[in-house]
């Protein structure tokens, strides 16, 4: 399992960060391999990657979320990961995003790519095109989910 963690300050409020982030569907617009995603209900989204010309589809189950300070997700079929994303005010106008997220990558070439860094470099490249596509729409999200989903066994 390979495990990677990045963070970018955007110039933004913690709730816009937070709001746009739960859009799930825009993430094609600033995560580069992401092709589709479609959220199918509160907990469940499906997702369609083409990374390097290697197409994957698998479903994720938001398995917390907690308005403007943490999303975590995981795999239910297909490529094995899980991750959080957390929100953390550094003031009024500023937020940072942190994302750690636990990859296994499959076959040979992943393997390679995860010791060379390839998913580090993909995440910190989403974060700055997050950042970018955020600030860009000039600090207003598209939308927002402010439902929370308990941690299983809280």
């Amino acid at each position: 399992m390979t495990t990677v963690t990045e963070s970018v300050d955007v110039d933004v409020p913690v709730r816009t960060a937070y709001n746009q982030w739960t859009q799930f569907e825009e993430f094609p617009r600033f995560m580069s391999g992401v092709t589709e995603i479609r959220q199918t209900d509160a907990t469940m989204t499906h997702w369609k990657t083409e990374i390097d010309g290697v197409k994957r589809e698998f479903a994720a189950e938001i398995t917390e979320q907690m308005p403007d300070e943490r999303v975590a997700w995981t795999s239910t079929e297909g490529s094995k990961q899980a991750g959080v994303v957390t929100f953390h005010r550094l003031d009024d106008t500023h937020t940072r995003v942190t994302c750690q997220m636990d990859f296994e990558p499959q076959g040979v070439t992943e393997q390679a790519g995860a010791r060379l860094g390839f998913l580090d470099r993909q995440v910190k490249g989403d974060l700055k095109r997050f950042k970018e596509y955020i600030e860009g729409r000039g600090g207003v999200e598209s939308g927002g989910w402010r439902g929370q989903v308990d941690r299983p066994g809280s």
